[in-house]
């Protein structure tokens, strides 16, 4: 019992979260694109629901790594982490680009065999960029440029 114990002190009160939970930003929203060019490849609707279900989980992702996020730079920068507005202003974007992606999907399931298959493709290719964009930034605080 006192290792779960020390266990939730460390993870909630002594180690920052939001570097445990970025990852799945980053890792859902390549896994997103993948499947989408996948299916495009392989003309395969399976694939781009993989894609779709893979979208949904990068913007509950998102919003929990930016809730995180803002929390550990309170923390541990006092408000002041380097490029703190910039993260802050792509992960909005990232968010609104993930949440306007899957409920447009969620509303027209057949968009991907219509002819905004190539923009709805690049959507998924620019929350991709976004959330690495995100990581290089992470990345800069943590190690500098």
């Amino acid at each position: 019992m006192d290792f779960i114990n020390r266990f939730i002190t460390v993870v909630t009160q002594i180690h920052p979260t939001h570097p445990m939970i970025v990852h799945f930003p980053i890792a859902l929203t390549g896994a997103a694109f993948l499947f989408v060019l996948l299916a495009w490849w392989k003309n395969n609707a399976t694939l781009e629901q993989a894609a779709f279900a893979n979208m949904v989980l990068a913007t509950i992702s998102v919003i929990v790594a930016g809730i995180t996020g803002v929390m550990d730079n309170v923390k541990n920068y006092e408000g002041d982490a380097p490029n703190a507005t910039a993260k802050v202003i792509l992960a909005a974007l990232l968010f609104l680009l993930t949440a306007g992606i899957s409920i447009i999907r969620h509303r027209n399931p057949g968009i991907f065999a219509s002819s905004n298959r190539a923009l709805y493709s690049a959507a998924y290719g620019l929350s991709f960029l976004i959330a690495l964009a995100l990581a290089f930034l992470g990345g800069v605080i943590l190690y500098g440029f």
